[in-house]
């Protein structure tokens, strides 16, 4: 994985789909490492990023399987490069030992689940039903991942590159929480010029498997045997946690002040809850819009303001009801909360959203 000193990126305005953003995206983030296995609707991006990495100098493997991709990512990331996979919903299942041990042996690299509809096997379509196995853990022990979840291919783009400095910054795994209509649609996106490899580097890696000719080998390991050392362990990694709850919580509210309603959704839900907000308006309705753009740590506090003297709350997710959960904690019974969801790769339509408002309200 040596650097390739002519490394040129094209820049400008360009109509490029979500898959295709995060994969340049990572690039330029100065991602040098990328393990994956095909699966549907994410393919573009693994197919952009063997392209990509030969062309800056880096990495790229086809692995055997889901299993083996994330425990190429734990390698690379243990040598201190900045390490990317991405699948969708049933292959990130097969990550998620992995993910628990990177988690738990604190090496930062940047997950991308582009999900698809579930259980099991499922179909293709758009779903949000991965929301519990990203942000409470889909793998065993106690850890955390940090969760972003763009709702537009240009964010996507900005929050994949923003993914690799909260993981090195934390020494965490961090998740991009996209989903099928991300991945496929087209949208204009700025690209930047340049890379941001000499970024990378500012962070402290001192903790890496570098060679230890010249100074005391270091250890990279979740597995602690002695007694009490996994506890202690656990202690520093909670501590972590409650670090990143402090300082890295994203939202995102419109119209929030003067609304007498308000509308709770993330990714792409909250483009269709956006646009049946403004239908509403346009019938007299007060209608204001909270997205969180950290699923974890969740952005409880803002909503919870931002809920304070409304009549309802409306929770609209393409699942049967997961981050409706983290609301309702959220608000602790202060403001009703209401859910509407599909399910099964369903997508509701706008006029589906303002008839169960109108439906409710009443």
């Amino acid at each position: 994985m040596e650097k390739n000193t002519k490394n040129k990126f094209s820049g400008g305005k360009k109509l490029i789909t979500g898959n295709r953003a995060m994969a340049e995206a990572a690039v330029r983030a100065g991602c040098r490492f990328y393990a994956g296995y095909p699966i549907t609707p994410q393919n573009e991006l693994t197919a952009s990023m063997a392209k990509l990495m030969n062309d800056s100098g880096g990495t790229f493997i086809q692995a055997e399987s889901e299993v083996a991709a994330i425990n190429m990512v734990f390698g690379a990331s243990a040598t201190g490069f900045r390490a990317m996979t991405s699948s969708s919903s049933p292959g990130i299942s097969l990550k998620q030992e992995g993910i628990s041990y990177m988690a738990g042996a604190e090496l930062p690299a940047v997950i991308i689940n582009v999900m698809r509809a579930g259980p099991g096997l499922g179909n293709i379509t758009p779903a949000q039903s991965d929301y519990f196995q990203a942000t409470k853990g889909g793998g065993h022990g106690d850890y955390r991942l940090i969760v972003l979840a763009p709702s537009g291919v240009s964010e996507a783009y900005e929050l994949t590159r923003l993914g690799f400095d909260l993981a090195d910054q934390y020494r965490n795994p961090v998740m991009i929480l996209a989903d099928a209509y991300l991945g496929q649609m087209a949208e204009p996106v700025q690209l930047d010029f340049a890379d941001e490899e000499n970024k990378a580097e500012k962070y402290d890696k001192s903790w890496a498997l570098t060679g230890a000719k010249n100074r005391k080998p270091n250890i990279i390991r979740s597995l602690l045997l002695e007694e009490g050392a996994l506890e202690k362990h656990n202690a520093v990694l909670q501590n972590k946690f409650r670090e990143i709850e402090k300082k890295e919580k994203r939202f995102e509210e419109k119209k929030v002040s003067s609304a007498e309603i308000l509308f709770v959704a993330y990714g792409s839900s909250f483009r269709l809850a956006e646009e049946a907000a403004l239908a509403l308006r346009g019938q007299g309705q007060k209608v204001g819009l909270f997205r969180p753009v950290t699923l974890w740590p969740f952005p409880d506090k803002a909503l919870y303001n931002a809920a304070q003297g409304k009549k309802a709350v409306f929770v609209f997710e393409l699942s049967s009801g997961q981050m409706v959960e983290d609301v309702k904690l959220s608000l602790n019974g202060t403001v009703p909360v209401h859910f509407f969801g599909r399910t099964g790769g369903g997508v509701f339509s706008v006029q589906e959203l303002m008839d169960f408002v109108k439906k409710t309200i009443k």
